[in-house]
């Protein structure tokens, strides 16, 4: 219990490499493919129940971060093995262990060769995950953002499709050249920290001391860091046009990783710009809003357009996946707690939402081997009940009040209206353009008669599949009908990072001299505390 209690954040971050552990030094699980489905599902479920306890003991009254595990990893250079949460990273790690889980029982039925390592590196790419969301220390960091990247490639480029080879080699590419940019900004900071009282010899990596000397950077310092991490999370989210990576790796993926990448990973990049880019660098963040916004908008816009146009369902729902996170950026870049607010709960309901999406094409596609939109019609006649959640889920992506897009979708409009109306007049464009490509496919896919003989005779969805489903179904109406114990956890640190980056003043003349500070040594009131794990009684 002790364990749990002191070092709750690494048992959650380590626990499926137990079970990845154990599937590769157990002899016996070379040759019982069914063992091993059941060890990696037991560990699957493990992983979740050790996140639970952040969802009953974060504090959600208090700033700073939480669950806090530190202690020096590579003294010489200022790395230290530096662990917490707050809100944001408490929600990310409880979407992540969900749907890890869910992806886990997903692939039982769906992968048939090299069983044993597809579940290893499903397991792993868990790892990499978690301890994005968990670590405050810059190097930590980016060790695992880099680690997330060779599970995800294998998983890609063995267990995919036809052109699984060009998918996977692509988004390895894209992405790593986003993180060798982002760590050049990354080592920009640890040498600018040398400056900080008691760090002249070494620097520092971590978050928490670079916050304190965000105030004191030059802005022309901060844009280049700005654009250095730009790159490496607008990639990962990805915006336009960085974009053109993701439907070839969705296309291809198998089911579990298509649940993960578009469920956990594209919120990498959107956690890395409200972790680090907004309130480390808030000068730079007031300079970029104009094309970020931009940015943003035309990916809303572009992608529902293009999606339009989709033959293939994993395609349509991978480009649908950009002009979503399109809303996530623009409420970030909103700059206002509304805004951000609700940025960071429309991450959770793409993960749920999205997630399921994925989870729904696999389906048909294990009865049917097939994902070409032609190839369906009448569906909902012979499969009723896989017919009702489709639908069900089809809403919620697109907004439908009581189901969770809608509460998120709404807060960013309302964000971005405060901030400037025409940002709002353009992303609703984004809300019919969905609710169109959404209904045209449930349209073509189970209305109507059934016009495929090989379709006549599939049978409706199972137990294992049901219990993958009905839980993201549940939450998608729990956090529409009422959303406010999710949004509880993100008062505090939406206020904190409103209020480093000043929301007002990219509308004011003068904006950029108001935000930089007058020189190197310009003081700030505003700090990040840092608090240990609260004990169990709380």
């Amino acid at each position: 219990m002790n364990l749990l209690r002191d070092h709750l954040l690494s048992v959650i971050t380590f626990t499926p490499l137990a079970g990845a552990v154990l599937l590769l030094l157990v002899p016996a699980f070379k040759r019982n493919d069914d063992a091993v489905r059941w060890v990696a599902n037991i560990f699957g479920v493990l992983g979740f129940l050790v996140s639970l306890p952040l969802w009953f003991r974060f504090d959600r009254a208090a700033s700073g971060f939480q669950f806090v595990e530190k202690m020096s990893w590579i003294p010489t250079i200022g790395v230290s093995y530096n662990m917490g949460v707050d809100g944001i990273s408490t929600l990310l790690i409880l979407l992540t262990t969900l749907l890890g889980a869910i992806a886990i029982l997903s692939s039982w039925k769906a992968i048939h060769d090299r069983v044993r390592q597809f579940y290893v590196f499903l397991l792993l790419l868990q790892v990499g995950m978690l301890g994005v969301f968990c670590a405050l220390d810059m190097f930590l960091f980016y060790v695992f953002w880099e680690v997330m990247l060779v599970p995800m490639y294998f998983l890609i480029g063995i267990w995919g499709a036809e052109r699984r080879l060009y998918a996977a080699i692509k988004f390895f590419l894209y992405t790593l050249v986003g993180s060798v940019v982002m760590l050049l900004g990354i080592l920009a900071l640890y040498f600018r920290s040398k400056g900080l009282p008691g760090l002249e010899a070494t620097g520092t990596f971590d978050v928490t001391q670079w916050f304190t000397m965000a105030g004191s950077l030059p802005f022309e310092f901060q844009k280049w860091v700005f654009l250095a991490f730009f790159l490496g999370f607008a990639i990962k989210v990805p915006m336009f046009p960085f974009h053109t990576w993701l439907p070839d790796a969705h296309v291809q993926a198998p089911t579990a990783g298509s649940v993960i990448l578009a469920g956990v990973l594209l919120k990498m990049g959107t956690y890395g710009f409200i972790r680090f880019s907004l309130p480390l660098l808030p000068a730079a963040t007031l300079w970029a809003v104009p094309w970020m916004v931009t940015l943003s908008i035309i990916g809303i816009v572009y992608a529902a357009l293009v999606t339009l146009v989709q033959k293939d369902m994993k395609k349509l729902i991978a480009y649908s996946s950009v002009s979503h996170l399109g809303f996530v950026m623009l409420g970030m870049f909103a700059l206002n707690p509304l805004g951000l607010e609700g940025s960071v709960l429309q991450m959770i309901n793409h993960g749920l939402s999205t997630g399921a999406l994925f989870l729904i094409v696999g389906m048909v596609y294990e009865r049917r081997h097939t994902k070409e939109i032609a190839q369906f019609g009448g569906l909902a006649h012979v499969m009723p009940v896989y017919a009702t959640l489709t639908l069900i889920i089809f809403l919620a992506s697109m907004g439908l009040p009581l189901l969770n897009g809608f509460v998120g979708e709404f807060m960013i409009l309302q964000g971005a209206f405060a901030a400037n109306r025409v940002w709002a007049y353009w992303a609703v464009s984004g809300i019919v353009l969905g609710a169109a490509y959404l209904l045209w496919l449930y349209q073509r896919v189970f209305w109507g008669k059934i016009t495929n003989e090989d379709n006549r005779h599939l049978v409706d969805l199972d137990r294992r599949e049901l219990a993958t489903l009905v839980p993201l179904v549940a939450l998608c109406f729990w956090i529409g009908i009422y959303p406010k114990p999710v949004l509880d956890f993100l008062h505090a640190p939406v206020k904190h990072v409103a209020a480093v980056v000043q929301p007002g003043l990219f509308a004011e003349t003068g904006a950029l001299q108001a935000a930089a500070p007058a020189g190197p040594h310009a003081e700030r009131s505003d700090s990040v505390e840092v608090r240990p794990a609260p004990s169990p009684g709380r």
